[in-house]
């Protein structure tokens, strides 16, 4: 009689390292998403004014001249708030003409220096950032032109968006320590390449 009992493969336990690079994984997963959010908010309300300004300017002939200020100002805080959910996914440009010619030790040596830099990019930008934001506050600054913001509360989105830049950096780099498989960027991944919402990167590419 032919035994049909198969064999099944129970997943490992999670260590505690692997644990907790989960937790903070789904935590900063969060904050990424909260300013993506604010970040397509931004992107709208950009090109709701753009629209209106046009519209004022060449039908009514009254020119909007503060429309121009702002959407500037929101443009930084669209780029700076929307960059740590792109690095969480993976979806930065990256260039793999090296990378791609190595192996999977070699692949997962790049993807951790790529991540390293980019956490010293970030923490240049939360230093630099909150220094010049205090500056600023300190002096008074405001901008140039019709609205006269304080100009701190527009440097304010280059600290910020450092910090989320550098804490989905240092997500991927403790997964990819961990043996995980991360995708780093659209050029650039560690064995294999991983999407933060599960899906693999060779199974999106079929």
């Amino acid at each position: 009689m032919t035994n049909t009992n198969s064999t099944r493969t129970h997943p490992s336990t999670p260590t505690l390292a692997q644990r907790a690079a989960k937790g903070l994984d789904a935590v900063v997963g969060g904050l990424c998403s909260a300013a993506m959010a604010m970040s397509a908010l931004a992107l709208i309300a950009s090109l709701g004014m753009v629209v209106y300004s046009v519209v004022m300017r060449y039908i009514f002939n009254v020119p909007q001249t503060w429309v121009d200020d702002l959407v500037g100002f929101l443009l930084v805080a669209i780029v700076l708030l929307g960059a740590g959910d792109v690095m969480r996914r993976g979806e930065h440009i990256g260039v793999d003409l090296l990378t791609s010619r190595l192996g999977p030790r070699g692949q997962r040596i790049a993807a951790i220096w790529s991540l390293l830099a980019v956490l010293v990019t970030a923490a240049m930008f939360v230093v630099e950032g909150w220094e010049t934001v205090s500056f600023s506050k300190m002096l008074g600054i405001v901008s140039q032109g019709h609205l006269e913001v304080p100009i701190y509360i527009v440097q304010l989105a280059v600290p910020i968006g450092g910090a989320l830049f550098g804490l989905a950096a240092l997500v991927a780099l403790l997964r990819t320590a961990l043996g995980e498989d991360v995708r780093v960027s659209r050029g650039e991944s560690a064995v294999g390449g991983h999407d933060p919402d599960g899906e693999s990167q060779d199974g999106a590419r079929s």
